[in-house]
């Protein structure tokens, strides 16, 4: 019998803590047997929101476990607890699989784990964990990562995903499925998915060079802008331009231009009836093949099925 280890301390967020103990936690012998021997780790009582839990073990416990997880971390302003991170980092260094839930990933790069991996959290931390642990290659367009026997995933939602994707791993498809049917949720979103997030703007009023460029083309997603157009309209060379938007935006002209496109594609998706053909016309993609080839390449997903999830 596998042996999952859940490391708990005050701080942590409720939700990603509730979805490891529902599913590795869980009785669900009649589904797959042997199932996990699930235990809770702990230097004494948590309170994690209204919530107080008490522990099995002490961290100590974490080395004789064959998965450790660490749920979401409420405040990532602050750094975890060291005797949190080295109980992870030993586990880790005695065998372990870790695997982190939301922002349980600050954990994880405290203890060195994202050093040369990738890894991913909630889209709205994933600046500040790269930020934070230059040496890791934050990706936060995907719903997690699997390094092997080092796993992130991304916010709430994507925490149920990485979990059934450790059961995928451990019990087949097959089991994982039926779980999942359990729980009423999809069987299977792959990591590569991406989270459904939208991309910001950098901030207006900066008396950048090209602060009047960005609502000009977005005024403008309709029509075929080319590197050129958006030159001419900051009134530079198209090479200046593209120093400035690297600067700025981290990407290049006609990269963030596509992705406005999608953005704005997911918008009237969600706000309107508009056909997919008319949606296409819109943001400029032409026809409806060319907006359901991009749209699934960049979101994941086609943009009906994005309907379906995001429309009332």
């Amino acid at each position: 019998m596998a042996a999952v280890a859940l490391a708990v301390t005050d701080g942590m967020l409720h939700y990603e803590l509730s979805v490891a103990v529902e599913i590795f936690g869980s009785d669900l012998t009649h589904i797959v047997d042997p199932w996990y021997d699930f235990t809770l780790c702990g230097s004494g009582p948590v309170h994690v929101g209204r919530f107080r839990l008490e522990p099995d073990h002490g961290f100590d416990h974490l080395t004789q476990a064959d998965t450790v997880i660490v749920p979401g971390w409420a405040d990532t302003d602050r750094e975890p607890p060291a005797e949190l991170v080295e109980a992870v980092r030993a586990a880790h260094a005695a065998g372990a699989r870790v695997a982190s839930l939301c922002t349980g990933a600050f954990v994880l790069g405290a203890a060195g784990l994202l050093d040369g991996r990738r890894a991913t959290t909630h889209w709205a931390h994933t600046d500040e964990l790269a930020r934070r642990h230059p040496a890791a290659t934050v990706d936060p367009d995907v719903l997690y990562v699997d390094n092997g026997d080092v796993l992130t995933s991304a916010g709430k939602a994507a925490a149920m995903d990485l979990c059934l994707h450790l059961v995928r791993l451990d019990h087949g498809s097959a089991d994982a499925n039926k779980i999942a049917r359990r729980l009423v949720i999809p069987p299977h979103r792959d990591g590569g998915q991406a989270q459904f997030i939208a991309t910001p703007l950098p901030a207006p009023g900066s008396n950048h060079p090209l602060d009047g460029l960005f609502p000009w083309a977005l005024e403008r997603l309709d029509q075929p802008l080319t590197v050129e157009d958006l030159a001419r309209q900051a009134r530079m060379s198209s090479r200046h331009l593209g120093r400035h938007f690297k600067h700025l935006t981290g990407t290049t002209p006609l990269q963030w231009l596509h992705a406005q496109r999608i953005r704005h594609a997911q918008e009237l998706l969600e706000t309107t009836n508009a056909t997919v053909d008319t949606i296409a016309a819109a943001t400029g993609m032409g026809t409806a093949t060319t907006l359901r080839r991009h749209f699934h390449r960049s979101v994941g997903v086609p943009p009906d099925a994005y309907r379906r999830t995001f429309r009332p």
